[in-house]
């Protein structure tokens, strides 16, 4: 497996300086022209939000509520929901990363056909990427779990706050998807609204841990997979199983497989090409060595 060399240049465009294991990952991206990239938490850290797993792939933060206890218990939907209100304006306000800029401008340049990411900060498509698959759904709607009825998070955001007036809690961490540790034992007092169209429970439209993903979105997933030369990994420890299996069937098909995270991963075992080192640097990087554009003359160069 490839590893850089300790200090990254900034500046790509200087091929004589470029190591080893970049100048690689460079060919294979190169030699693959129908390129599908699955992207993870590794992706947004850059734009501030939290990663659940450290770079061994082990649990930074308090394990995330499971779909379960959610629907079955009121007092975990009251925590939940306090903390999300409070945690939101970590989502609300990132902004995209050099990192999903240069798979934006990868895809524009006919390099990657499509981007499956297992993160639900929706920064992929505000970065200008078209062709992105939500494996995982995106925090910025909820949805009625019995009737599938659909509202924006700044609306439902509007309907919290008015219905707990004047509540307010100290944050102590913000953590992934959105959440917040919040120095407060009780949430008991805090209301939350059911379904205005039916009185059901409501959530973000996010797969919950214990939740399985829409068959037709694994559907359009694996097609996307099948139909592109090779797979790029950033950013995902490919824990999460949804993650890891698209590697698996990849893998099956015979599929080039290459991984860029700063920590180990579930499939190091099987990437062509494994790089570890953060994202951003690396896509960037990427970006600048394969876009071309034109210079003074109306001439293709490179950048």
């Amino acid at each position: 497996m490839l590893e850089p060399e300790p200090k990254l240049k900034a500046n790509g465009r200087d091929r004589s300086a470029l190591e080893p294991a970049f100048a690689e990952f460079v060919d294979f991206v190169s030699r693959h022209k129908s390129l599908t990239v699955l992207s993870g938490a590794g992706c947004s850290t850059g734009s501030g939000i939290p990663e659940y797993r450290d770079d061994a792939g082990n649990w930074k933060h308090r394990k995330p509520v499971q779909l379960a206890e959610f629907m079955s218990s009121v007092g975990i939907r009251r925590r939940y929901w306090a903390q999300s209100f409070a945690g939101w304006i970590r989502i609300s306000e990132a902004k995209p990363n050099a990192a999903h800029v240069a798979l934006a401008s990868l895809e524009k340049a006919h390099r990657i056909r499509c981007v499956i990411t297992q993160n639900v900060d929706n920064l992929h498509r505000r970065a200008g990427s078209r062709s992105v698959i939500d494996l995982h759904g995106v925090l910025h709607r909820v949805r009625c779990f019995h009737c599938r009825a659909t509202m924006s998070r700044e609306a439902f955001q509007q309907q919290l706050a008015e219905r707990n007036p004047g509540w307010t809690a100290t944050v102590c961490e913000f953590t992934p998807d959105g959440d917040a540790r919040l120095a407060m034992p009780d949430f008991g007092a805090y209301a939350v609204p059911d379904c205005v169209a039916c009185g059901g429970i409501l959530k973000p439209d996010v797969v919950f841990f214990g939740e399985a993903v829409p068959p037709r979105r694994v559907e359009e997933a694996s097609e996307s997979v099948r139909r592109s030369e090779a797979l790029l990994v950033v950013g995902s420890s490919l824990m999460v199983f949804s993650g890891f299996r698209l590697v698996r069937m990849a893998q099956a098909l015979g599929k080039p497989i290459a991984i860029v995270n700063r920590g180990t991963t579930r499939a190091d075992h099987l990437a062509a090409h494994k790089v570890t080192a953060d994202c951003e640097t690396m896509l960037s990087r990427l970006a600048d060595d394969l876009i071309k554009e034109p210079d003074a003359r109306g001439l293709d160069r490179r950048l």
